[in-house]
């Protein structure tokens, strides 16, 4: 998993619409949506690219390996999401 979302995330999709594999969810359209308190990035259909990153306002994502000390719990909530 390269890219984690962490609590910050006010699901507004601005990375949804700038990534180009489709892979963060849930999205406006899917069941989960109104239920999830954030988005979560698929490891499976992450490219590294990191198109996801400058369009955060909320500076929510962040590299696996730069997460901030008190966001490292997100790395495993993230990963569980796609279990």
């Amino acid at each position: 998993m390269a890219y984690i979302i962490t609590d910050t995330c006010t699901k507004d999709e601005l990375c949804v619409e700038a990534c180009p594999t489709d892979c963060i969810h849930p999205k406006k359209d899917e069941e989960t949506f109104e239920a999830a308190t954030q988005l979560y990035v698929d490891p499976e259909g992450c490219i590294d690219c990191g198109a996801c990153v400058p369009v955060c306002p909320t500076n929510s994502i962040f590299i696996v390996d730069e997460v901030p000390a008190d966001k490292q719990e997100f790395i495993e909530k993230n990963a569980a999401h796609y279990a």
